[in-house]
This record gives structure tokens, sequence and C-alpha cells, in this order.
């Protein structure tokens, strides 16, 4: 199967291509069988997924949005991922055979980011078929991060996942543990699950203790807190947009200044930068079009209507337009000289793409403020609200209506229901959450 035709599907809808996206669609289901004998990353695989078929007018089968072509697909693919989860720890393999299970002799050493980057997929797994094996070992996964949370609140970068152990105890907000911090916030709201907000909100003061410095955030011991590398990643990046989430908007605005700073001053945003250098960290000179900048973007313009945030959305545009070739856009292979290298990245369609285009097409429906929705009537008798603006943003920049779940199916774990009310969907939208969550700081 095509990676990138799958990770760019839901941008052909939002940049209002239906018919490219039903025409791969019905190539995808007709063609496409994931019972190969291939190694694949669990965290790369999992963070595919869709939820807006009813968006481009394909003819929807009777129990949408609970069943449907791209769901048993999305399915398919998740219980080959299951076996990954079969540990003494609850915490992932790295790595699954999509036929086989894990592969033999693989290594129990993953990263944080893998463990912990599942609730939101899985979650909408569990409540579209009712089936909760998705999220509950989502849950356990996650839950056995948090135990292992270093004294401080702090965790670090690898882990392994038969032992329990660290053996990469570097902290920070960037590579190998981002979208951890992310799916906490996200996961939260997505499943109406405080205690995860609650997970991050603790590991948010750690993080301002011992990684802020001057609104940069650098990488420490987990264990002590002492520095590391003073170094800033361009996955971190992604960071003011989460911060505008739980409501620490001027925080995110300081953030996304200094990082925009280095945008400006080269063009480009290194893979690493060291701080104290004002230069590429290690020779990590690359910038292989990523989105978590333009992400952050788009967060803090959505929050605050700032036109600063358009005019660096400009800027940005006007450099990525640089890289394009006659096939596509390429990897600025050196951020210093500008020089090109003969690779695009799915992210580049899933996400950056996608990110600036939502910045500047404000009327676009991704962008609905919750004052229009629609009214639907599931096959199994639910009502919910549809397109009210209610989109959560799994990692990949998927968008996953929140509305749409409560069509399906409710269902319990031993701490709590996830059910959602008719009026909780429709009031979960981007703005209100916004506001609730600064109200929750």
């Amino acid at each position: 199967f095509s990676l990138t035709l799958i990770d760019s599907l839901d941008t052909l809808l939002i940049m209002g291509n239906k018919t490219e996206f039903v025409r791969v669609v019905k190539l995808l289901t007709d063609t496409a069988n994931f019972d190969i004998d291939i190694n694949v990353s669990v965290f790369e695989t999992n963070i595919r997924a869709h939820l807006l078929s009813h968006k481009a007018g394909l003819e929807l089968e009777e129990n949408w949005p609970c069943d449907g072509p791209l769901l048993r697909l999305a399915v398919d693919v998740a219980n080959r991922i299951l076996p990954a989860f079969n540990t003494r720890t609850n915490l992932p393999y790295g790595t699954v055979n999509l036929r086989h299970g894990v592969p033999h002799g693989e290594t129990t050493i993953t990263s944080t980011a893998t463990c912990g980057t599942l609730i939101v997929e899985f979650g909408t797994l569990s409540m579209l078929t009712g089936d909760s094996k998705y999220i509950d070992v989502a849950m356990k996964s996650t839950s056995a991060l948090w135990e292992k949370r270093s004294s401080i609140g702090l965790v670090g970068n690898h882990i392994d996942s038969n032992s329990g152990s660290w053996t990469g105890r570097e902290a920070g907000i960037g590579g190998g543990i981002d979208s951890y911090f992310e799916y906490l916030v996200k996961g939260s709201l997505l499943i109406d699950d405080p205690e995860l907000m609650d997970m991050f909100k603790e590991h948010n003061k750690a993080i301002q203790k011992y990684l802020n410095y001057a609104d940069w955030y650098i990488w420490a011991d987990m264990m002590r807190g002492s520095v590391v590398m003073p170094v800033f990643q361009s996955l971190e990046a992604f960071w003011p947009g989460l911060q505008v989430l739980v409501g620490n908007v001027t925080q995110a605005a300081k953030t996304f200044r200094n990082y925009y700073s280095v945008w400006r001053r080269l063009g480009f945003i290194p893979e690493s930068y060291a701080i104290t250098d004002n230069m590429p960290y290690s020779g990590r000179n690359e910038y292989p079009l990523r989105p978590e900048l333009i992400e952050s973007a788009w967060y803090l313009y959505v929050a605050t209507k700032d036109p600063i945030y358009l005019e660096a959305g400009m800027e940005i545009t006007k450099s990525i337009s640089k890289t394009r070739t006659k096939c596509g856009y390429a990897t600025v292979k050196n951020v210093m000289n500008h020089e090109l290298d003969d690779r695009m990245e799915s992210f580049f369609l899933a996400e950056t793409t996608k990110y600036l285009y939502l910045l500047f097409d404000t009327e676009n429906f991704i962008n609905n403020d919750g004052k229009v929705g629609v009214s639907y009537k599931s096959k199994n008798g639910k009502t919910c609200i549809l397109d009210s603006g209610s989109y959560i943003f799994n990692t990949e920049a998927h968008p996953i209506d929140k509305g749409a779940l409560e069509c399906c199916h409710n269902f319990g774990t031993k701490k709590k229901s996830f059910k959602m009310s008719l009026s909780q969907c429709e009031a979960n939208k981007f703005s209100s959450r916004l506001s609730t969550a600064r109200a929750m700081m």
C-alpha cells in the first residue's frame, strides 16, 4: 500500500478536491491489502487515520460512521498492531510484522512517543466499533509511562518495554517524547477523561521548571533536571500549539516567537539548533519540510486572530515554494546554503500543506467555530452532531470529528464510562476547548 496516498487522503478533501478523494478511496478499498510479510513501525502505522467520508459525498454504508470500508481497513491494521502490546509492562514493542506479529529477536527498546501516542486513534476505534480492546491497550501503555516518570515529574526518551527501565534518560519535548504530551491533552478532550489532562498538567509543571529557559525548551536529565543539551529541535515547534489547547496562549506566543526567529534568520528550521551558538547543532542542518511551526501558527491564529501569524505563514510559504521541483517539493538538505535533497516525506502532504491551507482558509469546514452543525441519526438510533467544529487532530494532522463518535458506541472501563452526551458533543467545538482549557489551568 502507498503510505503517501493514505496520508494525504484527507488533505484532498480539506482543499476541496472531492473528485480525487472519491477516486483514491475507491482505489484504496479495492486494492489495499495489509496481509503482507513486512515489518512496520507501530508509531508510524498507528497515526494514519481518517473519518471524513461523508464530506465528499461518498455513498455511505447503512451503519456509517460505525462501519464502512475505511473503518474496516483501520480495524484490520489495528488488529495487526496489537501483538506489539504483549509485554510484561503493557508498553509496546516499536516494530511489528503485519503478518507474523513481533519479529523474532526484535529489540525491546522503544520510544516514549511510541508508547504514548495511541489514545486518539485507538480510542476512536473503540468508540466507533464498540470494542474496548483498542482503548484498553492504549490506556494501559499510557498509564505505564506515567508510573515510570521520575520523582521530579520528567520522562526520558527511550524505555525497555520488557523491564520498564529507562534506556534514554534525556528529557525534553522533542523527538522520541513529543506526542506523548500531545496525546495526554488530545486524549483527554476526545474521551472526556480529566485524569489525562491532570497528568499533562503535572508533567507541564516539571517541564516549565526544568526545561524552560527564556521561553526556549532544552533537554535535561530526567532524574536530576540538569541540562544535557541546550538544543531546540524542529519537532518541538508543535509545543506552542499544544499550549494554546490548554489555555497558555501568552506562553505559547513567546515560544513561537523564539522558534520563528530561527526561520527568519535561516529561511528554514534545521532539525536541531544550538540555542547558545545560534547555529544548527552537530551538523543537523536538514529541514525535511516539517509542519510543526505552521501547526502552531494555525492554533495561535485561531485563538488570537493576530495577523502576525498570517504574516509568518506567508513567509513560510515563500520559503517552501523555493523547494518546488518538477515532481514535488524537496527536502532542504542544508539550511545554511539551501541545498536540496531528492526526497519528499509523506507528512509534507499530510500536515505541512494542510496547516498552511487552514491558516489562510478561514471559511474551511475544519475552522467552523461551532455555530453550525448537522444532526445525523445512525442505524442504531443514536443521534449526533457532525461538522460542528469538534475536530481533534491526531499527531499526523488527521482530523477526527468527535461528534461522529457519539453516533456509535458507549462503553465503560473500571474507572469511568466514556459516554458523551449530545450536548457535550455539540459544545465541544474548537473555541470551547480553548476557553475550557483556560478554566482548567
